[in-house]
This record gives structure tokens, C-alpha cells and sequence, in this order.
């Protein structure tokens, strides 16, 4: 997902830039690598007005989880595959925004809440419920245009539209990882391309002839 412009030091109250800065650098160094130093560092606060809205590091990363819910949410809510009239492009549209949106390193376009995740799912119960949450409830937006697809095209799949919804989300975060594995994007975008694929099938419609390499000028400008 995109980066954020830097939040001005003296622009906006103490809690949202300590959760921005949360934000981006833990996707740069993950949760166990991050200090309450390096948090109040970027966020350019004291450590006094840390513990002032944040009783722990736990805290924050389960306050982090939920403004990555919150602030991603409005992204997606707002983006463009919504305008699509028939509900499998509505889909397959969503897909090609989640390829676009993976541009830059790593650190730029993989997911929060993915990250905390893999690194706190047994030592942070609370953070990985929060995680879990974001994640879940994200794929819950898809439901209702997978299932209006199958509607639509009269079939009687062996699956139900909420387990397809968490397979695209299983994808994503998959090659998140692979993004950081090798430090670049191309297997993550293959991996999309590829989910893109299986939905086609799914559905038997043709294979799309042209992908996007870019993500959209709003994306850039939204925080996610």
C-alpha cells in the first residue's frame, strides 16, 4: 500500500502522529524491531506524551491496527472499482487497485497489520486480535460483490463467497511477503496477477489483456 507524505511535526495532535508514525516505521523494521524511541522520534513528541496516550508499546500496536482499519477503510470505500455496474468487475477491478497500489519498496506497500501479525500473533494476543479484525473485516467488503457475481451467473459453487474474499486477502499478504523476501515488488505483482487468474476462472471470463503498472494519482494521495 501506498506511503503517506510525512506528517509535519507541528501539524495535527500528538495520538495521530504517534499512530502515523507507528505506522510507517514498523512497516519499515517490523513491531519486536520497533523502540518507543523510534516511534517518539518520528512522530516528534516525548516519550512522557507517548505513556500520556498509550499506556505501552502493546497499546500502540493495537491502536495502530485499528487506525490502519480506519484510515484504509476510507480508501477502499472511496475507490474506484466501485463504479463498476456488474459486480465481477466490480471484483476483478478491485484487484487491479490492490496491483496498483503495490508500487515502491516494500516497506511502501505491504501491509501493517500483515507485519504485526506474523510477529505478535503468539506474544500479543490483543495485537493480533486487532490485526485479525483489520484483515477480516476488510475481506468482509468483498462478500457481498462475490456473491452478487455468482447470483448473476446463476452458479452453485462448492464454495461460499466468504471464503473467496479471505483467499484474496490470503494472496495479498502472501506476497507482501515475498516482496520482502526478495526487496521488490515483481513477485508480489506477479502473485496479484495471478489471483486475478483464478477469479477469471472461477467465473470463465477472459483473461484481461492489459495490467496496470501504476497506482492511481488519488491512491498516492490517500493514506493507507
Amino acid at each position: 500500500m501506498p506511503r503517506p507524505p510525512k506528517t509535519d511535526p507541528e501539524r495535527g495532535d500528538a495520538r495521530t502522529r504517534l499512530l502515523e508514525a507507528a505506522r510507517d516505521v514498523i512497516r519499515g523494521r517490523g513491531f519486536a524491531a520497533t523502540s518507543v524511541d523510534d516511534i517518539c522520534r518520528a512522530a516528534g513528541v516525548t516519550k512522557g506524551a507517548f505513556f500520556h496516550h498509550f499506556r505501552s508499546k502493546e497499546a500502540l500496536g493495537v491502536a495502530a491496527a485499528d487506525f490502519w482499519a480506519e484510515t484504509t477503510g476510507d480508501l477502499f470505500a472511496n475507490a474506484p472499482y466501485h463504479e463498476h455496474k456488474d459486480p465481477l468487475d466490480r471484483v476483478l477491478a478491485y484487484v487491479a487497485f490492490r496491483r496498483s497500489l503495490v508500487d515502491g519498496e516494500p516497506a511502501a506497500f505491504t501491509c501493517l497489520v500483515g507485519t504485526m501479525a506474523q510477529e505478535a500473533y503468539d506474544s500479543h494476543p490483543a495485537i493480533r486480535e486487532a490485526c485479525a479484525a483489520s484483515i477480516f473485516g476488510h475481506a468482509a467488503t468483498l462478500e457481498p460483490d462475490i456473491a452478487a457475481a455468482v447470483a448473476a451467473r446463476g452458479m452453485a459453487p462448492d464454495w461460499a463467497p466468504a471464503s473467496l474474499a479471505r483467499h484474496t486477502q490470503a494472496v495479498l499478504q502472501g506476497a507482501f511477503i515475498l516482496a520482502k523476501a526478495t526487496g521488490g515488488r515483481a513477485v508480489a505483482l506477479e502473485s496479484v496477477d495471478h489471483l486475478d487468474r483464478y477469479i477469471r476462472l472461477l467465473f470463465s471470463v477472459p483473461e484481461a489483456k492489459e495490467r496496470p503498472n501504476a497506482r492511481p494519482e488519488k491512491a498516492r494521495r490517500r493514506n493507507a
